[in-house]
């Protein structure tokens, strides 16, 4: 049995990791968020010590390691913009991470973690779920060259967005990095390196552009705006050489397998989700209906 601590325990996406902890047999010492409806944690783990101020979890976690407790993993759900520093208390405390996407928003903080991992003999771990999706890992192994990707995730949300961390650019990177890291690594992952890309529409509730993979072409369009509807129902779905992958619980229903994954000696670390946040920072400084050649 190991020994976890979460951040952002009150978001949409940690339920997720408290089950896959519960579901691998693992125990859960800490949790923190600085808002206080935490009653799911009821549910798992009941006996875990629950904290709103950032100052006083990290000291709980230093007393555990002092007292030959401690945590072996720190599972992050917290906002974008604190991931890296809450990679940074896990590996201080003596703990590996495992963060949800994006691990980092800016791409030369992913160095600066690289350098911590090799100095604290710990590691990052990346939440890639998409990767251990079966019909995903199937298609990598058929892909050739050549082939045309449509990617749609039409995903509305309401005027609370905005205010929200989400629809902060600094806390967030944005929409292509906030929702589209998910299909960014995906299509790099199956398809390969970037040759080139452009940007058609860019703005806070959509963006559309194009990408020319080693072995596929790749229109995407990114939205939350009720208006890019069609048939009255979200649009989450990827068309490969016309034939439709429908995504349903591949985004959060995979954390179970991710865990097991990890706790096996698998799992995603910095170097797998680096070409997806170099490429996402390339498209963020894009302007609109130019187009660039990374080969120039």
């Amino acid at each position: 049995m190991k020994n976890f601590a979460i951040t952002g325990v009150c978001g949409y996406i940690a339920p997720r990791h408290l089950e896959a902890i519960h579901i691998t047999g693992n125990n859960l010492l800490a949790a923190l968020d600085p808002h206080d409806s935490a009653g799911i944690l009821d549910k798992y783990f009941p006996d875990c010590r629950f904290f709103t101020e950032p100052e006083r979890f990290d000291r709980y976690l230093e007393k555990l390691k002092r007292h030959q407790v401690g945590i072996q993993y720190l599972s992050i759900c917290s906002p974008n913009y604190l991931h890296d520093a809450h990679c940074r208390l896990a590996l201080r405390v003596g703990a590996n991470a495992i963060c949800e996407k994006p691990l980092v928003i800016n791409p030369w903080n992913l160095n600066q973690l690289k350098e911590l991992e090799e100095e604290y003999n710990k590691k990052i771990y990346v939440v890639l779920q998409l990767r251990l999706d079966e019909k995903l890992k199937q298609l990598k192994q058929e892909v050739q060259s050549g082939h045309k990707v449509k990617i749609n995730y039409v995903t509305p949300r309401g005027m609370w967005y905005s205010t929200s961390w989400k629809g902060d650019n600094k806390k967030s990177g944005g929409l292509l990095i906030n929702i589209g890291i998910h299909f960014i690594d995906m299509v790099l992952w199956l398809f390969g390196n970037t040759e080139s890309y452009v940007i058609e529409d860019d703005s806070e509730e959509r963006i559309k552009g194009r990408l020319w993979l080693e072995k596929a072409s790749v229109e995407f369009l990114l939205s939350t705006n009720k208006k890019d509807i069609i048939e009255g129902k979200p649009n989450r779905s990827i068309i490969i050489d016309g034939q439709e992958f429908v995504f349903g619980t591949s985004f959060t229903g995979l954390h179970e397998e991710v865990y097991k994954d990890i706790l096996s000696g698998g799992g995603f670390g910095i170097e797998d989700t680096r070409p997806a946040i170099d490429l996402i920072h390339l498209l963020r400084g894009v302007e609109k209906c130019k187009f660039m050649n990374l080969l120039i």
